[in-house]
C-alpha cells in the first residue's frame, strides 16, 4: 500500500497555468518515453511514486504515447488504481489527441469525431470519469479551427475535461483559437511547445509574449532536446541506453564534433552556476516567460530526481549568462 510522503509539498514550486484557477508543480512528469509495453511496470511505478513524493502533481499524457499507443494511459491508469487513486483531487492529468491513433481518416486530427472518441477511449483505459486538461496535441489544417474549438468546448460543457489546452499551435494560431473559445465561455489555459537552449524555434514568433497577453501558460517538453543537453554524449560516444542509439527521434548522425564542442561551453558555464549541464537546461526552460511548467522524462527514479534537484539549484540568469549561453546555442 502507497502512502505519500506527507511533506511531499514543501521543496516544489508552483504556478498558475496562465491566469487560470488551475496550478502546476514546476516539473511534470512526461509518459512519451519508458511507460510503455517494453518498459519496467515496477519501475514506471516508482517514477511515478518518486515523482508524486517530491511535490510533482502533474502527469502529462496522450493517447498515442507508448508504445503502442495507449499503453501509457493503461499503465498510468494501473498505477493510479494502485496507489494514487486516494489522491485523485491532488493531481493533474493531461491527455491530448491529434496524431494518428486508429486506422483510416478519422483515427487522426482535428475533427469532432476525432477528438470526442479519443477522449472517451483515453479515460476508458485510465479508468476516469474525467481529466484535468484535454490537449488537441498538433494544429489541423484541413479541419476548421471553429470544429476543433467546438470539440474541446464540448469535452468541458460534458464534464470529460476540466480544462482544454493547446499544442504546437504558433502565436497565430493560439490567438484565432483563443477568440473562437470565447463564444462558449471558454479559455484555453496552456500552450504546449517544444524549448531547449538548443532548440527556441516554438519562439520565434514571440509566442510567449502572446501567451502573456492572452493569460495563458506553457507547457514546456524536451527541455533537455532529447537528452543532448545532458552529460551522456560529451565522451562523443553514443550510449546503448540513449535515444540516438535507439534511433527513433533523435539519429546518431546529429552528435556531431561541432555540437559536442558547444555542449562542453555550456557544461562550463553550468558547472561555474554549481549546476550540472542538465540542471542548467531545466532551469532556463523555466526561467523563460509564461512557463507554467516544465515537462520532464527518465528511465528511472534515480535520473527523476537529479532533475527535481534543479529546484535547489539557481534559477536565476544574469543578462550576461543568457547571452553567452544562446552564443552557444
Amino acid at each position: 500500500m502507497y502512502d505519500a510522503d506527507e511533506d511531499r509539498y514543501d521543496s516544489m514550486i508552483y504556478r498558475r497555468a496562465g491566469r487560470s484557477g488551475l496550478v502546476l508543480s514546476a516539473f511534470s512528469l512526461g509518459f512519451w518515453h519508458n511507460f510503455g509495453a517494453k518498459g519496467d511496470y515496477a519501475e514506471m511505478k516508482r517514477m511515478v511514486y518518486t515523482a508524486f513524493d517530491n511535490g510533482i502533481m502533474s502527469f502529462d499524457l496522450a493517447n498515442n504515447y507508448g508504445p503502442p499507443g495507449g499503453e501509457a494511459e493503461k499503465n498510468f491508469g494501473a498505477i493510479l488504481n494502485e496507489g494514487l487513486k486516494a489522491y485523485r483531487d491532488e493531481i493533474v492529468i493531461s491527455t491530448k489527441a491529434g496524431y494518428q491513433m486508429w486506422p483510416g481518416p478519422l483515427g487522426k486530427g482535428g475533427g469532432k469525431k476525432h477528438l470526442l472518441a479519443s477522449l472517451d477511449q483515453s479515460l476508458k483505459r485510465m479508468n476516469l470519469d474525467y481529466v484535468d486538461i484535454y490537449y488537441h496535441h498538433c494544429p489541423d489544417s484541413e479541419t476548421p479551427l471553429e470544429e476543433t474549438v467546438e470539440a474541446l468546448s464540448e469535452a468541458v460543457r460534458s464534464g470529460r475535461t476540466r480544462y482544454v489546452a493547446l499544442s504546437k499551435y504558433n502565436a497565430r494560431d493560439v490567438r484565432r483559437a483563443y477568440e473562437l473559445f470565447r463564444q462558449y465561455n471558454i479559455r484555453p489555459v496552456l500552450d504546449q511547445v517544444r524549448y531547449s537552449i538548443l532548440d527556441r524555434s516554438f519562439d520565434s514568433d514571440n509566442l510567449f509574449t502572446v501567451l502573456d497577453e492572452l493569460g495563458m501558460g506553457s507547457a514546456v517538453f524536451s527541455p533537455l532536446a532529447q537528452g543532448l543537453l545532458t552529460d551522456k554524449y560529451l565522451s562523443g560516444d553514443v550510449p546503448l541506453n540513449s535515444r540516438a542509439h535507439e534511433n527513433n527521434y533523435l539519429k546518431e548522425s546529429a552528435i556531431t564534433a561541432g555540437l559536442i564542442a558547444r555542449l562542453e561551453e555550456l557544461r562550463k558555464i553550468a558547472n561555474i552556476r554549481g549546476q550540472s549541464l542538465a540542471q542548467m537546461a531545466l532551469a532556463f526552460a523555466l526561467s523563460q516567460r509564461s512557463v507554467s511548467t516544465v515537462i520532464i522524462g527518465a528511465r528511472n527514479a534515480e535520473q527523476l530526481m537529479e532533475n527535481i534537484r534543479t529546484l535547489e539549484t539557481d534559477l536565476h540568469f544574469s543578462a550576461e549568462e543568457i547571452a553567452e549561453i544562446l552564443s552557444y546555442s
